[in-house]
C-alpha cells in the first residue's frame, strides 16, 4: 500500500472515530463500566432514569475494566467505573484512565475523608473490616485492631490472605496510624496467633469460626449481613457468630469505600456528572446501601437493619486516600514477616 493511501486510510479511520465519539457524546446516556453485577445496580439505574430521563448503559465485569478503559483509548465510551476498595480505586487513578470530579454538591455531601483530595474519586458507600467471633467462647463485645496481636488468642485467629486487597487496606490503615516499625511487630502477632494459614475468603472465616477451629475471623461486614439474610446454605455460620465492630486504639473502626471515578475521556461527561451528583441523595444513598449491606456515606440516612444491629458504627477518621499512599508498605510487610507461609 502506497505512503498516501495509507495517511487517507488513516485519517478515514480517525474520522470514524471522531465519529463515533461524537454519537456517545450526543446519546443522551451514560456509560458505566461497574465492577458490581448489573443486578444488584438496576434498582439504581431504573430509579435514575425515572428521575432524569437518561438512560445507564451498564458493562460489568469481574476484573480488567481499567486495563479495557486504557486500551479504548480516547475513543472509550466509558464514562464512569465503579469499584470496590481503595486499592482498586487506586490502580484506576494510577492507569491514568481518569479525571477529576468538580461538583459542589458531591465536595457539600460526601465527607472530605472519603473523597481523592485531587477530585478522581469519590465514595459512595462504606463497608468496615470487622471480627466475626464465636458466641460460645469469645465473650467479650469490644475489641482493638492492636489486640489482634496480644497472646491470649495464640491460635485463635483466621483470616484470609495478608495480600489480599480487603486485608491490604487494613494493614496499610495500621501503617498510617502507627508507623511501619510497630506495624511489622503487630503483623508478627497476629501472624503468631493464626489458627491455621491464611486461606479462602471472609465467608470461609466464619464457617471456620463456626466450626470450632478459630474463635476470632476478621471479615467485611456485608458479608456476614448476606450469610444471615440471603443464603441459608451459609446462615448457620452467621448464627454461631456475632460481629463485633473493632477499633484503633483511641479511635475508630477501618472503612473502606464503594466508589465512582470519572473517566478520562468520557463523551457524556455532563450526564456522568448528573450521575455521580444523583448517588449522592438520600434516596439513591438508601437504596444502594441497603441493596449491597453497606454504610451510606451521606449522614442521616437509614442503614439496613441487619447492618444497624452490629452497633453503632464509629469510622475512623483517617482519610481513606492515605489508605492508598500505604499500600505498597503493608504488602512488603506482609512478606517481609511471611504472613501467608
Amino acid at each position: 500500500m502506497s505512503r498516501t493511501r495509507i495517511l487517507t486510510a488513516a485519517t478515514a479511520l480517525a474520522s470514524v472515530l471522531a465519529l463515533n465519539s461524537t454519537a456517545f457524546a450526543q446519546s443522551g446516556e451514560v456509560n458505566l463500566y461497574s465492577y458490581r453485577e448489573s443486578k444488584l445496580l438496576q434498582p439504581l439505574t431504573d430509579a435514575f432514569t425515572k428521575d432524569t430521563g437518561i438512560k445507564i448503559n451498564v458493562v460489568s465485569a469481574s476484573s480488567g475494566l481499567e486495563q479495557r478503559i486504557k486500551a479504548e483509548g480516547a475513543n472509550s465510551p466509558a464514562d464512569l467505573l465503579l469499584t470496590v476498595d481503595i486499592g482498586r480505586i487506586d490502580e484506576a487513578v494510577q492507569a491514568g484512565v481518569t479525571q477529576p470530579i468538580k461538583s459542589e454538591v458531591i465536595d457539600k455531601i460526601v465527607p472530605a475523608q472519603y473523597r481523592d483530595p485531587d477530585g478522581h474519586w469519590a465514595g459512595i458507600s462504606m463497608r468496615a473490616r470487622v471480627i466475626y467471633a464465636s458466641k460460645d467462647r469469645v465473650k467479650q463485645d469490644a475489641i482493638t485492631y492492636e489486640e489482634l496481636a496480644d497472646p491470649k488468642w495464640k491460635g485463635k485467629i483466621c483470616i484470609r490472605s495478608g495480600q489480599h486487597i480487603y486485608n491490604n487496606a487494613l494493614f496499610a490503615a495500621y501503617v498510617a496510624h502507627h508507623g511501619e516499625a510497630k506495624a511489622e511487630e503487630w503483623l508478627r502477632g497476629v501472624k503468631a496467633n493464626l489458627a491455621q494459614k491464611p486461606s479462602g475468603g471472609d465467608r470461609e472465616t466464619a464457617r471456620d469460626v463456626a466450626a470450632g477451629k478459630c474463635d476470632l475471623g476478621i471479615g467485611n461486614t456485608y458479608y456476614w449481613a448476606l450469610m444471615m439474610d440471603k443464603d441459608p446454605d451459609k446462615k448457620p455460620w452467621a448464627e454461631a457468630t456475632k460481629v463485633i465492630l473493632p477499633t484503633f486504639a483511641g479511635k475508630g473502626t477501618h472503612v473502606n469505600l464503594s466508589g465512582l471515578l470519572l473517566v478520562k475521556n468520557a463523551p457524556n461527561r455532563a450526564n456522568a456528572i448528573k450521575l455521580i451528583e444523583w448517588l449522592a441523595g438520600e434516596q439513591a444513598q438508601k437504596i444502594y446501601a441497603d441493596a449491597n449491606y453497606e454504610y451510606p456515606v451521606r449522614a442521616g440516612v437509614a442503614i439496613n437493619p441487619t447492618i444497624a444491629g452490629y452497633g453503632k458504627l464509629n469510622a475512623d477518621t483517617l482519610p481513606v486516600a492515605k489508605i492508598a499512599t500505604n499500600r505498597k508498605a503493608a504488602s512488603t510487610l506482609v512478606d517481609k514477616v511471611g504472613f501467608d507461609n
